[in-house]
């Protein structure tokens, strides 16, 4: 997630980050009670998620450790709300935060999408049980598949 403070940029590499509504566009995020850098998010009232490529690890890495210089391993542009958009992500969403709520040491932070970046056709940057890892493209398995979704008899499986 990123933001600005006093014109500066700000950020920090979120680990809950899901989905909410389509309609409308709606994500949540849940930053920890001890982050420094939410109340600066928070107070602009304007965020951008940076959906981070695979080759973008020390990316994720900078941004994950507090106190860090973060902005200066990445060169930046600005959203349409001023918020940072990291160079060579896959797309990012530019968001308002909409509602915040309390949840034991974090807190739920809803955002509306506002804006919705191009998209690039590469894999994403996944972390799973305290390491990197990827997705690879499942390998097509003919046959089953197909086979029901073409069976001229329908009423045999349905």
């Amino acid at each position: 997630m990123t933001a600005m403070r006093d014109a500066e940029p700000v950020g920090f590499a979120c680990q809950s980050f899901a989905a909410l509504s389509l309609d409308p566009p709606l994500v949540l995020f849940c930053p920890g009670r001890t982050s420094r850098t939410w109340p600066h998010i928070e107070a602009y009232g304007y965020f951008c998620v940076n959906v981070l490529a695979h080759a973008q690890q020390d990316v994720s890495a900078t941004f994950g450790k507090a106190g860090a210089d973060k902005f200066s391993c990445v060169p930046w542009a600005p959203a349409p709300s001023g918020a940072p958009i990291l160079a060579g992500v896959l797309t990012w969403l530019d968001c308002a935060v909409e509602d915040v709520h309390e949840a034991g040491d974090h807190f739920v932070v809803i955002g509306r999408v506002t804006t919705l970046g191009d998209q690039r056709d590469e894999r994403p940057l996944l972390f799973h049980r305290g390491a990197y890892t990827v997705t690879e493209p499942a390998e097509p398995t003919p046959g089953i598949l197909d086979n029901l979704i073409t069976w001229s008899r329908h009423d045999d499986w349905i």
